[in-house]
């Protein structure tokens, strides 16, 4: 391949990258979370999308880590520093404060022990971002009632026996779970269906239940 068709390729990327940053409203509030320079690990880091937005607006140190070879490869071809690997079980094997940033986006609900995984995150990395979808949404409450059946939406697309989701929760269940394990939310964010920003003060009820997904910046409790 000469170099012409590498630049060309290069180019296509980065319009693939802006195109689903442009789409993913939750990218840019991940991204307003991290400063500059830092060091990343991105936990189930699907195509690397995330990983190739912010080491291009952020100059991150990125690293990442995937279940699933396909997409594995995708990161690979992007030139971005991915390992296969179950995060269930893998991150045990990095050190304590190994990064700045653990980011775990859309993922929790799909790890076996979420609890388990959060430690993790937090011992990994100085501060952990975790966003999640909110299974509290009035949209999802109203096809329960209704239909008797779990729901199937846009932001929860695959059936109950087809999913990799087992571990749903609201808004309010993750703030109660932090609260459990004394863990500090430094920031808080909720995105409606279009993406817009909610803003949580004063305004817990009415966000858990019109907001689509939630990001949160988090860290540990230093008790002296």
């Amino acid at each position: 391949m000469n170099l012409k068709c590498l630049r060309q390729l290069g180019a296509s990327w980065r319009r693939s990258t802006i195109n689903k940053m442009n789409n993913r409203s939750d990218f840019i509030v991940i991204s307003d979370m991290v400063a500059p320079n830092s060091r990343i690990l991105d936990v189930g880091c699907d195509d690397g999308s995330l990983m190739q937005m912010l080491q291009e607006s952020k100059t991150v140190n990125a690293r990442g880590i995937e279940l699933f070879p396909d997409r594995v490869n995708l990161c690979l071809a992007k030139g971005l520093s991915v390992v296969q690997g179950d995060a269930n079980k893998d991150l045990a094997m990095y050190p304590k404060n190994s990064f700045d940033y653990v980011i775990l986006s859309k993922t929790l609900q799909s790890m076996l022990q979420p609890k388990e995984t959060l430690e993790g995150l937090l011992r990994v990395g100085k501060r952990a971002i975790v966003s999640i979808p909110n299974f509290g949404h009035w949209k999802v409450r109203l096809y329960l009632a209704i239909h008797g059946q779990m729901p199937v939406t846009p932001s929860l697309p695959a059936t109950w026996f087809n999913t990799e989701n087992i571990h749903l929760c609201t808004i309010n269940d993750f703030l109660e779970l932090c609260k459990n394990m004394d863990i500090n939310i430094i920031k808080s964010v909720a995105l409606d269906k279009n993406g817009k920003v909610l803003n949580f003060a004063n305004r817990l009820r009415s966000v858990n239940l019109i907001g689509e997904q939630a990001i949160f910046l988090l860290e540990k409790n230093n008790h002296g």
